[in-house]
């Protein structure tokens, strides 16, 4: 009886281990045939996903970059150069019935319907213009990753919102609430092949208080950042991994995949999990459990 109740106490453990273990997500589907794809931005109405293309090197203005479209369905390709005149555009963000991308040193403003340029915002002293959200009011932010700073649109102007060490060079950018989440690429910035690893930061949009989520232990070169419920989804650039971070700072990760994870996409609906493959010319996708 003793090794019976010894062996059921065993068993009654791992399941409560495996219960609490955080389940890797399925692949659904894995599309070739782009250049350098940095950003995936979902638009679950409608069917789609632009993917920002960089086309050769993150900071080189050659007028190659472009942006596609991509069924969500089934990851075929709809419009491989949908977008072009871009030089190496990164995030990407929706507000005001326009596209926005980062574009090394200017935030672009494109047509949704046509995808015809229709302004670009010039942000002097900016050299690697990285991710872009919209809060509720619809105002525009975008980290620069290499000065560590966040600029703003407002009112048709774009202005230099925060800057500082505490920002430890931000990638990741997404809304809150009454914040702005920044996922961290820490020191000596995005050029470098290794950085010091960092975490997710928490600034207030009303007053731009800075803190770190949770405890502040460092996570990784830390990309794309989406929410999920409580919890948000984070991408390692260099390590090539995907985490579920919660609010208290703990991470877990989900995913290995190799280096260049870069700007995540997420359907929260759905639990689609969009990944762009840098270093692979790929986009994939994920069902999150």
């Amino acid at each position: 009886m003793k090794s019976i109740g010894a062996a059921m106490a065993l068993l009654l453990a791992s399941g409560a281990a495996l219960a609490g273990a955080v389940a890797e997500p399925a692949k659904l589907w894995e599309t070739p045939g782009f250049k350098t794809p940095e950003s995936v931005l979902p638009v679950p109405a409608e069917g789609f996903a632009y993917v920002s293309n960089v086309a050769g090197q993150p900071t080189d203005k050659d007028g190659n970059g472009f942006i596609s479209k991509l069924s969500l369905a089934d990851g075929k390709i709809i419009a491989l150069e949908w977008a072009k005149g871009l030089d190496a555009p990164k995030g990407m963000a929706l507000s005001g019935g326009k596209l926005y991308t980062a574009d090394i040193d200017k935030l672009v403003e494109i047509d949704p319907a046509s995808g015809k340029i229709l302004a670009k915002f010039e942000a002097p002293g900016a050299t690697f213009l990285n991710d872009v959200v919209a809060d509720k009011d619809g105002s525009v932010y975008i980290s620069d990753s290499n000065t560590s700073t966040i600029w703003r649109l407002a009112g048709g102007k774009l202005e230099k919102w925060l800057e500082g060490p505490e920002l430890k060079f931000p990638n990741g950018l997404t809304i809150d609430g009454d914040k702005l989440i920044v996922a961290a690429w820490g020191a000596p910035g995005t050029s470098a092949p290794k950085s010091e690893p960092a975490n997710l930061i928490s600034v207030a949009l009303a007053d731009k208080k800075v803190s770190n989520l949770g405890d502040g232990a460092p996570v990784g070169n830390l990309d794309g950042i989406e929410a999920d419920g409580d919890d948000f989804i984070v991408s390692d650039w260099v390590a090539g991994k995907v985490f579920r971070i919660a609010r208290s700072g703990k991470a877990d990760e989900i995913l290995a995949l190799k280096q260049g994870t870069a700007d995540i996409g997420y359907v929260a609906s759905d639990k689609l999990l969009l990944i762009p493959l840098m270093m692979e010319d790929k986009v994939a996708a994920y069902k999150v459990e």
